[in-house]
């Protein structure tokens, strides 16, 4: 699979709300000088799109929006870092993604993790991106899977990270993260050929 693939899936399709480059950098501006006013608007322009990052490595929508909650306090704290450098959104985005797997990598000291250097892939030729599932129906498959197998596919197929990175933030062996790959994708395969199944018998009754 593709890193990014399925992040394509996973976008938000509802219309986001539209801003003008230079009214997003006066509530920058804003937000730096610590006007609720500014802070409020910021977090209105990209809250939804963000919950949808957090949500892939949540279990359900609450423990994403305690997630949201707490990226959103660091993003706060941390904008007199942001030079406007890139797209601001972008910045903000990998302190979602940052704050997401330290949340996990917190839950996943108290969970069993598979140490594994020896895996097999069996789904060659399988990309869960040609699935006919819907966005939130992939979505809910991927909250299904047990913690460790769900960030290492995160970080992995969606946020392009390589083994040798997921294996360094999360101190886990490059083995171990291409068997918690392979045994994810295992999973997902299985569950949305079953889904897609099922789907088929309804449409011909």
């Amino acid at each position: 699979m593709q890193p990014f693939c399925v992040a394509r899936l996973l976008v938000n399709r509802n219309a986001q709300m539209t801003f003008n480059k230079n009214i997003l950098e006066e509530i920058i501006q804003g937000c730096k000088a610590g006007k609720n006013r500014s802070q409020e608007m910021l977090y209105s322009m990209f809250a939804g799109k963000m919950l949808g990052i957090c949500a892939r490595y949540a279990t359900d929508r609450f423990e994403a929006e305690d997630m949201m909650q707490v990226a959103f306090v660091r993003m706060f704290e941390k904008i007199q870092d942001f030079r406007g450098e890139g797209s601001f959104e972008g910045w903000l985005k990998r302190i979602m993604v940052t704050t997401s797997i330290g949340f996990y990598r917190k839950k996943l000291r108290m969970l069993p993790v598979v140490a594994s250097d020896e895996f097999e892939d069996n789904v060659k030729g399988w990309d869960m991106a040609d699935s006919r599932l819907n966005a939130q129906e992939l979505l809910n498959l991927i909250q299904k899977l047990s913690p460790g197998y769900r960030i290492v596919f995160n970080m992995y197929a969606i946020e392009g990270y390589s083994h040798k990175e997921i294996a360094k933030e999360l101190a886990i062996s490059e083995g171990t993260s291409k068997s918690q790959l392979a045994r994810a994708r295992g999973i997902l395969k299985e569950q949305v050929l079953q889904m897609e199944g099922i789907s088929n018998e309804r449409s011909t009754k």
